[in-house]
């Protein structure tokens, strides 16, 4: 059972982040931007314009009481020390943002939006410093690589995924995944075009997925200035509208949820670990399912593209279309934190050993 924090929304819970201090923030319809503590307890609610939703939240990863917000065409920079108003706004994109990420360094912030457009701008000057603008659709996602302050990746509803340097202005490799998912079907077929909702990357920096709107799970490596699909398997089915490696393991969990109103918790380790990929600066320990979740969803079962059949390590029927997953930890214990059409946020466990 799904534990529930509420009274935090008045409406659709749309976008979540967790600091290093375990403090929450969650942002929705109307303005609403709201603080919880890690247990789940309300701290404080406030709104930024009510005319916007806040579409994404994140915190400071060097200053874990800054946060970045962004609503409609704006991003508001606020202390959670002082809510009242913004200490610093910036207004570099034309059309509504989707996303934002900080790189690790805390000196650069990329701005996803409507356009296709990612503004990389300088914390430091305050200042617009980049201007990618490569993506024919809207930008879904742009995530700094962990280790890597300078690098980046980017999806798309173009059905589009790119790998960056920031040191130049055009992308060093793209992968369109319409191209690569029509050569594996057959004359003639029928499919959803994959469309790219969401985009996380390992804490290793070498890792990434993407879901898409024809319901897989894509797994890249990235190599140098390239990156291979390593893996696809078809985990829902409807759209996967967003994916989440859970940080600071050895393994590499992903979780994943999707317009069906289903969460999955995968371990891709196996297969990605025939690679040798390297590990760096992540904790070592091991994930124990509860009981009831052991057994093996056979109709999640798929197979990945070297024909080793993959399936979900946790399925969970939440019933509703998730908007975001972020992960936190209480007691000891992770817990996933899921967003969706309701005004409340679903917490679920995750027992370790």
């Amino acid at each position: 059972m799904a534990e529930r924090w509420t009274n935090g929304h008045s409406s659709s819970v749309l976008c979540l982040n967790v600091s290093k201090d375990g403090l929450v923030a969650s942002g929705g319809e109307g303005g609403e931007l709201t603080f919880w503590s890690e247990e789940g307890s309300l701290i404080e609610q406030t709104w930024l314009q009510k005319t916007d939703d806040v579409t994404c939240v994140v915190f400071s990863p060097v200053c874990p009481r800054k946060l970045y917000t962004s609503h409609g065409e704006t991003v508001s920079v606020l202390d959670i020390r002082y809510l009242k108003e913004p200490v610093e706004c910036f207004r570099v994109n034309e059309e509504e943002i989707n996303y934002l990420s900080v790189n690790e360094t805390g000196n650069l912030l990329a701005v996803a939006d409507d356009s296709g457009a990612i503004k990389i701008i300088d914390l430091e000057s305050k200042k617009l410093s980049r201007c990618l603008s490569r993506h024919s659709n809207i930008c879904t996602s742009a995530v700094f690589r962990p280790q890597r302050p300078q690098c980046l990746v980017s999806s798309g509803l173009d059905m589009k995924v790119m790998l960056w340097n920031l040191k130049k202005t055009r992308p060093l490799c793209i992968k369109s995944l319409q191209e690569e998912e029509a050569e594996d079907q057959s004359a003639g077929q029928l499919f959803n075009p994959p469309l790219v909702h969401s985009l996380s990357v390992s804490t290793c920096g070498n890792i990434f997925g993407c879901g898409a709107e024809d319901g897989k799970i894509r797994i890249f490596r990235v190599i140098g200035t390239k990156f291979e699909q390593e893996m696809a398997f078809k985990g829902h089915s409807l759209g996967v509208s967003q994916v989440c490696f859970l940080p600071e393991l050895e393994a590499y969990w992903l979780v994943t949820g999707g317009n069906d109103g289903k969460v999955l918790l995968w371990n891709v380790s196996n297969d990605l670990g025939k690679q040798k990929i390297p590990v760096k600066t992540i904790h070592k320990q091991k994930i124990r399912m509860p009981t009831s979740t052991k057994k093996v969803d056979k109709m999640n079962a798929e197979v990945t593209n070297e024909g080793v059949p993959i399936s979900p390590k946790l399925t969970i029927e939440h019933g509703e279309k998730v908007n975001w997953i972020s992960c936190t930890e209480i007691k000891g214990s992770r817990r996933i934190l899921i967003a969706d059409q309701t005004s409340s946020i679903s917490v679920y466990p995750i027992t370790e050993t």
